[in-house]
Formats: structure tokens, C-alpha cells, sequence
């Protein structure tokens, strides 16, 4: 049992997963950075100094009372909200990853889409079915005019 364990796990399918699975949380980290520190400021900036990270409705109050100026705040005096700015921010993170992994796919079906058939260089000789080449005029088996 070790044996077939130790074959499965070794087979090129679970290592290839493997790795697209490590890579996959490298890239997700560097796209969740990518929105939370690149592409969210400049987007807030716009709208007025909106920090998305810090956008939530306060549901109930915590043991001190609000307003609570931002939602780490809000966190520590245990109120209980709902945090749509960082969901914004993964809804982004998402569609990134979503646009990343659609043009990867596409490259690689792209890359493996069948090339035509190469021009045949041989024939098949009529009179006594030898091969020979596309350009023969006289089959070199049986002499017969092709």
C-alpha cells in the first residue's frame, strides 16, 4: 500500500497540481496586494478619500459606543458589521485573477490547436501499390508511367 501510495503521489497529474496549486496562492496574494495597495487608492482618491478597506455599516453596537471611525475600531469594541468595502476589494482581486487565468487558457488552447497536415511527398503507385515520391513520373518498383 506505501508502494501505490508512493507511485501515486509521484505521478506527473498530482505533482503538476501540486505546483499550479502553490502557484495559484502566490498570485492570489500578489493580485490581492496588487488591488488593496495599487489600484484602490487611486479609485478612492477619486472618490473623495474613500478607503474601501474601511467602508462597512455597523449592525449592532460594540461594547463602546460608535461612531466608529474605522472598522479595525469598529473590530476591537466588538460591534457587529458588515464590511462591504473589503468585499469590493475581493470582487476586484477576483475579476483580475478571472482575467488572468481566461487569457493564460486561451494562450494555451490557442498553442495547441492542430496545425494542418504537412503536403504529402509520397504517393502510392497504382499498378503495384509501392510508395514513392510525389514527383515520380516512373515507379521505381515495377516501372509503370504514374
Amino acid at each position: 500500500m506505501l508502494k501505490e501510495f508512493r507511485e501515486f503521489v509521484l505521478t506527473g497529474n498530482v505533482v503538476d497540481m501540486a505546483c499550479g496549486i502553490i502557484i495559484g496562492v502566490a498570485v492570489g496574494t500578489i493580485v490581492s496586494s496588487l488591488v488593496r495597495d495599487v489600484i484602490m487608492p487611486p479609485i478612492g482618491l477619486l472618490l473623495g478619500n474613500v478607503d474601501f478597506s474601511n467602508l462597512f455599516v455597523v449592525l449592532k453596537e460594540g461594547a463602546t459606543v460608535g461612531p466608529y471611525p474605522s472598522l479595525a475600531d469598529a473590530e476591537t469594541a466588538g460591534a457587529v458589521t458588515i464590511n462591504y468595502g473589503r468585499f469590493i476589494n475581493i470582487i476586484i482581486s477576483f475579476i483580475i485573477i478571472a482575467l488572468a487565468v481566461f487569457i493564460i487558457v486561451k494562450n494555451v488552447n490557442r498553442l495547441k490547436r492542430e496545425q494542418p497536415p504537412a503536403e504529402p511527398t509520397t504517393k502510392e503507385c497504382t499498378y503495384c501499390c509501392s510508395t514513392v515520391p510525389i514527383n515520380a513520373t516512373r515507379c521505381a518498383h515495377c516501372t509503370s508511367q504514374l
